[in-house]
């Protein structure tokens, strides 16, 4: 396999990406190992899913504008707007419930304290990034150090194509059928896996107008069904489902 290096940063290192995922098995708060992951994996498919978002006239004017999603999620005014029963509402509370923020995740994925640069490609990985939680609150899935972050980095494969993604639930699945001798849990990524495949593709989706949205009917205009198998695993989900 071909190694990372600065002068092609999309192309995979799967050593890098085997020692992180050690640590990440031994220590799932370690979100660290996260993003070196992502960085070790993940770069074949941005040039991908950046030309996708430029194939659309909403995606062409988001990449014009080039908003740092960080930025506006990390200002309490901003996040304190939306309406109750919106995206934008489940995204406040589970800001509330698990104490994270966007600007705290930014810290983390910055492994070498790079300044902010002004790239469209850069740019477009930050927005990955920024929208990780909101997936969490559109799909239902806990952002806990198992099955709920597992189920949610399967369908974020499905969505994105990102290897670091699959690396992560295969080693989550591998390691839970070793503790507790069960296929419970991976089936339940594998439906996560098969949930982000046939939703629509939300790296594509205008995030300011879709935190306004009611929950309920972004996720059926998203295509995005009710998580079963993990409900059975964990019958308190991140949020109610609704018709």
């Amino acid at each position: 396999m071909a190694t990372t290096t600065a002068s092609n940063p999309y192309k995979h290192n799967v050593f890098a990406a085997f020692q992180a995922v050690r640590k990440l098995m031994a220590n799932g708060n370690d979100t660290e190992q996260v993003f070196r992951i992502m960085r070790a994996l993940n770069g074949p498919s941005m040039p991908r899913n950046f030309n996708r978002l430029l194939s659309t006239p909403d995606g062409r004017r988001m990449v014009y504008q080039r908003i740092e999603l960080a930025e506006r999620l990390s200002d309490p005014a901003y996040v304190a707007r939306f309406a109750p029963g919106t995206v934008g509402a489940a995204y406040r509370a589970f800001l509330e419930q698990t104490g994270y923020s966007a600007d705290g995740l930014a810290k983390v994925s910055n492994l070498d304290q790079e300044p902010l640069i002004e790239d469209a490609y850069m740019w477009f990985g930050r927005r990955t990034r920024d929208i990780h939680d909101i997936w969490h609150v559109l799909t239902g899935y806990r952002a806990d150090e198992s099955l709920g972050e597992a189920a949610l980095v399967a369908f974020s494969y499905a969505q994105t194509g990102g290897k670091g993604w699959a690396f992560i639930a295969i080693a989550a699945s591998l390691k839970s059928l070793r503790v507790s001798g069960s296929l419970a849990f991976a089936r339940a990524v594998l439906e996560g896996y098969r949930l982000g495949r046939r939703a629509r593709w939300l790296l594509g989706e205008d995030y300011e107008k879709l935190l306004h949205e009611p929950i309920g009917a972004a996720r059926a205009r998203l295509g995005i069904a009710e998580p079963q198998r993990y409900l059975a695993c964990n019958p308190d989900p991140l949020q109610e489902w609704t018709a």
